[in-house]
């Protein structure tokens, strides 16, 4: 987990030293589902972002989320983490990311997100994005998978 902040923060500063170019500020609505080999839930909710240019391809970005796991006895399970990424074809980004999820229950762990994602612009504002998180949550509890859909729109 250290690991995976440490190199957060070295994206962070990397990303803060560089100069504008296209930088965007995004906001989205996503859901999907969530598992850890034995049950499934449906998952629903936001995330803003922004991302700096490091030129003309390629991208980082940090990003705050709220999600659900929509079953009864779950909260709100607070993210910040970030991105890091290419732009393949002038509309799609592809992107590894990275990020910490808080307790979505009262006995649950908090966790470590990694994994990846695509991003298609359906306009100059306005994408629709699809991720996958593998979620390390440690203390010898099982970790899960989580996989969202999301529209949005940038500023």
């Amino acid at each position: 987990m250290r690991i995976a902040l440490v190199s957060l923060a070295a994206a962070a500063a990397v990303a803060a030293a560089t100069p504008a170019l296209a930088n965007e500020a995004r906001i989205e609505a996503r859901t999907g589902v969530i598992w850890d080999g034995s049950d499934s839930d449906a998952v629903a909710g936001v995330a803003v972002g922004y991302d700096y240019d490091l030129g003309e391809k390629l991208f980082v970005g940090v990003q705050g989320s709220a999600d659900k796991v929509l079953t009864g006895g779950t909260r709100v399970s607070w993210g910040a983490g970030g991105r890091i990424g290419a732009r393949v074809l002038p509309a799609t980004k592809v992107y590894a990311l990275a990020d910490w999820q808080s307790k979505n229950c009262r006995s649950c762990n908090s966790a470590v997100g990694v994994g990846g994602g695509v991003q298609q612009d359906l306009g100059s504002r306005t994408y629709l994005k699809a991720e996958y998180q593998h979620l390390l949550v440690g203390d010898h509890t099982t970790d899960a998978d989580r996989g969202l859909v999301g529209v949005g729109v940038k500023f």
